[in-house]
């Protein structure tokens, strides 16, 4: 059912792959599912004002991470995010292991996003 993500089934994945033992309500798992939205919302920020959240985007990644995993979330989360901010993305999910340096050859990184997170 999920060999590939689309609109359709990209939120029944989401629910899938929700890994959180001690969910106490169904508004706690769309307040994750939002963090992609927000990822995109601060990418575009970023793009348009110059205005690099780094830390926030950090987190957002992080927690997106620990609720879903790392396979579904990489999954999940080239999904989501435009391709044309794929050159923001890359360098936070390498800085954070979530990605090896050998993946996704072809996006070039943001050089300005890897003098921030050289210098956290």
């Amino acid at each position: 059912m999920f060999d590939k993500i689309t609109k359709k089934n990209w939120l029944f994945y989401a629910i899938k792959n929700y890994n959180v033992p001690n969910l106490d309500t169904e508004q706690e798992f769309y307040e994750d599912v939002k963090r992609f939205k927000y990822l995109k919302r601060l990418f575009r920020r970023y793009e348009v004002h110059n205005d690099l959240q780094g830390r926030l985007i950090l987190n957002h990644i992080i927690v997106i991470y620990n609720v879903f995993g790392i396979e579904a979330a990489n999954r999940m989360i080239w999904f989501k995010i435009d391709e044309e901010h794929y050159h923001y993305l890359k360098p936070f999910l390498i800085f954070l292991n979530y990605l090896d340096v050998s993946d996704k050859v072809e996006v070039k990184m943001d050089q300005n996003i890897i003098n921030v997170l050289r210098n956290i």
